[in-house]
Parts: C-alpha cells; sequence; structure tokens
C-alpha cells in the first residue's frame, strides 16, 4: 500500500479548482474511438474515505478483458485534498488515484471510474480529469445520473438511452442487466459514447456494475478499514 502526501500547489479553493478544470478541459480528446472491448487490460479505481479521520483510500485493479480476471492491483492512502463540493469531486480523489495507478506492475489499459466523465457539470468529471493527467483512456460509470435527465430506457439488456444537459447529449443511461435500473456511462478521455457503453457492457455479464467497480471498491474500502485501524488508539 501506498502513502500519499497532498501535492504541493493542490487547490484549496474552489475558485482554484474551478480554474484547473478549465485550463484542464481544452486537453480531452474526443475523436478517438479506444481499445475494442474484450482485449488488453481494463482497470477499475475507486476510493474510500473517513472523513473523521481524514484518510481516503484508493484502489486500482486490473483486470483481463477477455476473461475479466484480476491481472494485478494497488492501493494508496492519504489525507483527503479537498473539501467535499458538489462537481469538484475529482479533487478529493486524484492523488490516491495517481499514486494507485503508479503502483501497477503492467499497464492498466482502458480505466473505468466509478463517476463521471462529460456527464458533469462543468463537463470534467473524475474521468476526464484522470484521463487528461495520464494520457489514458477513460470511462465514467455512475450509479446515478447526477443533475441530467433522461427517459428510461428498453427493459432489455443493453438498451440504453441519451442523458441530456438540456439538448446536449452528455452520456446515456444504459441497462446493464434486463430490467434492472441502468447506469449512466460518459466519456472520458481518448474513447467514444459507443465504446464507452460497448465496455460497459462487456463488463458486467452478471451484475447492474462493472467488474471493475465492483472489485475497485472492495479493495478500497479494505484499505481503508486497514488504514484506520493503525490509527487507532489501542487501550491501556
Amino acid at each position: 500500500m501506498t502513502t500519499v502526501s497532498i501535492p504541493a500547489g493542490w487547490p484549496a479553493t474552489e475558485e482554484e479548482a474551478r480554474a484547473v478544470q478549465d485550463e484542464l478541459r481544452a486537453e480531452v480528446v474526443l475523436d478517438q474511438p479506444g481499445p475494442p472491448p474484450g482485449t488488453g487490460h481494463v482497470t477499475g479505481v475507486d476510493v474510500a474515505y473517513d472523513d473523521e479521520r481524514d484518510v481516503v483510500a484508493a484502489a486500482a485493479v486490473v483486470l483481463d478483458a477477455a476473461g475479466l480476471d484480476v491481472v494485478a492491483e494497488a492501493t494508496a492512502v492519504g489525507r483527503i485534498s479537498f473539501p467535499y463540493v458538489p462537481g469538484l469531486l475529482a479533487f478529493r480523489e486524484i492523488p490516491t488515484v495517481l499514486a494507485a495507478l503508479d503502483a501497477l506492475p503492467c499497464p492498466p489499459g482502458l480505466v473505468v471510474c466509478d463517476g463521471y466523465g462529460l456527464a458533469h457539470p462543468r463537463r470534467f468529471g473524475l474521468a476526464s480529469h484522470l484521463g487528461v493527467l495520464t494520457g489514458l483512456p477513460t470511462v465514467g460509470v455512475a450509479k446515478n445520473p447526477f443533475v441530467f435527465t433522461y427517459d428510461a430506457p428498453e427493459a432489455a439488456r443493453g438498451s440504453s438511452s441519451p442523458l441530456l444537459a438540456g439538448d446536449e447529449e452528455v452520456g446515456r443511461a444504459l441497462r446493464t442487466q434486463a430490467g434492472v435500473k441502468p447506469v449512466f456511462v460518459s466519456v472520458g478521455h481518448r474513447i467514444g459514447l459507443d465504446g464507452a457503453c460497448a465496455h460497459t457492457l462487456a463488463l458486467t455479464p452478471r451484475f447492474r456494475l462493472p467488474e471493475t467497480t465492483r472489485r475497485a471498491d472492495r479493495l478500497c474500502r479494505e484499505a481503508l478499514q486497514e488504514a484506520t485501524t493503525r490509527q487507532r488508539p489501542t487501550s491501556a
């Protein structure tokens, strides 16, 4: 497990964080198809917090895209690097997520985030932010539609409908299991929306959420528990 410090010069105010988003958003690449689904590596990243103890834990889990077997995994823990502000959550997560990715012994390939990419009020969620900083293709797969609207997709697995900000399509509501609530897919960086949805379906053979998210979620919670257990004072 890697221990992470808050980077020097990291934004400390909402104004500073929004300025960073404005600067980096121009670097998002939207005209690449991304890797074919079912090939190479695909990596899930997720974080867990203990705000009371000022600890965040991140996990990165690499799967073989063809069989969804675990190839490698890494964790990192650190201090929470930014206050809770909707739309700026990436600034709480990025340092530890980057450290977990850096600790992997193999290339991560496509990175799937438990969150948003372009489906973000400023069109620059965690998946886009992480993609620009690493240069990796990234996808956001979220559990809820945030501030956006959609019509319910048909009940069949693979059905989808546009996720809309007014008339702008910022992602898709995608039914990964028949009759189950959809997930909300958006492009992060260096992949198209059709490809992002195809990858999401390839990662959800049995459950609503991608295997990448399910495994990274479990691992980061375990890492948080281990880190906070070490912090607890022992009784005399």
